[in-house]
């Protein structure tokens, strides 16, 4: 049996008592003197080998965050064909009404099998949702359809359907249906940026009502953004054509990859927009985000680029990232995402 169904779900969310859920699992499978003992001998060993042996890779997989009041795990945001689209909400301790998506990267890939980490169990969710979680924003942590077995528009009308979800269910999670933010980094970049810079009303493929809502986002922050198709030589997989025919003007692939591309959007009143990136990243050019920002300030976006001295893809695993990061995508959110409501 999986001590999953036997402990009850609130208990990893507190994420205060970390070791008394071990200890529960012990309880569980042994009698409280024999716990007690072998937690006075701190025998790391037979620890190891008891919780090895049970299959609980959902709970050891799911992130921590220290400032969450309480999370709701693989919530449904919608339902593709029987493929149940998920994610993860965390509450802060001092909510202040606004909530935030929060997508990480993946190259818009995982592998075909059925254990794949699901994207809202990578390292990018503590690094980007943490800090907007301890200053008060709501985050909705998503999951969706990847490559290779879904190619584009699927992402992106995956992530908008979890917008056009948490705004319909906007007084459920206690958050102004209005002004809703995004932050991503690599391809969850890409994917907020098209959140901001769509016009809100794409991938409508039936008359749900949650289908009818906007999916539009008040405000982005992008990190190491693939931002142009026709510039960037990866992504083939996702889009589905090859680069040699997306780069050959007036063919299919072409106007695949011009779609894809967040600057193809790029509109007056699209909403502020932090870009982020390295410029030692040999995997997105540094070059991509000063294009998207010259293109952004062209039409008028508000907008800012923050160049990471040295920093290549994914810097801030790698003791790159800056030490005020995390308070600039706080100050960010706060200025632009609740300018209406101040």
């Amino acid at each position: 049996m999986r001590i999953s169904k036997l402990i009850p779900t609130g208990m990893y969310d507190t994420n205060k008592h970390r070791l008394s859920m071990e200890r529960a699992y012990l309880r569980y499978l042994f009698k409280p003197w024999l716990v007690n003992d072998m937690w006075r001998l701190n025998i790391s060993l037979m620890m190891s080998l008891i919780l090895s042996a049970v299959v609980v890779p959902s709970i050891k997989a799911q992130p921590i965050l220290k400032h969450a009041e309480k999370v709701d795990r693989n919530t449904v945001y919608g339902m593709y064909s029987g493929l149940a689209l998920l994610m993860d909400v965390y509450y802060p301790s001092n909510p202040n009404g606004y909530g935030i998506v929060q997508i990480s990267g993946s190259g818009w890939n995982r592998p075909l099998k059925y254990d794949a980490t699901m994207l809202n169990h990578q390292p990018h969710v503590r690094s980007e949702a943490e800090p907007l979680l301890q200053a008060g924003y709501t985050i909705f942590s998503l999951n969706h359809r990847a490559s290779p077995r879904f190619q584009y528009p699927a992402q992106v009308a995956d992530v908008q359907r979890a917008v056009r979800y948490i705004r319909f269910h906007a007084k459920k999670y206690g958050i102004h249906a209005d002004q809703i933010g995004a932050i991503g980094g690599s391809s969850g970049g890409h994917l907020v940026s098209m959140l901001g810079l769509l016009n809100g009303d794409e991938n409508r493929p039936d008359q749900d009502p949650v289908n009818r809502v906007d999916a539009k986002v008040q405000c982005v922050i992008a990190c190491e953004t693939p931002s142009d198709f026709l510039e960037y030589d990866g992504g083939d997989h996702f889009l589905g054509v090859r680069l040699k025919e997306r780069q050959r003007p007036h063919t299919i692939e072409y106007h695949i990859a011009l779609d894809a591309s967040p600057v193809s959007h790029i509109s007056p009143d699209d909403p502020p927009m932090l870009l982020v990136h390295g410029d030692a990243d040999e995997d997105v050019p540094f070059s991509l985000s000063e294009s998207m920002f010259q293109k952004l300030q062209d039409k008028g976006v508000k907008t800012q680029l923050i160049r990471v001295r040295g920093g290549q893809h994914a810097f801030q695993f790698f003791d790159k990232k800056p030490a005020d990061l995390d308070e600039t995508y706080v100050k960010w959110m706060n200025r632009h995402l609740q300018k209406n409501r101040n």
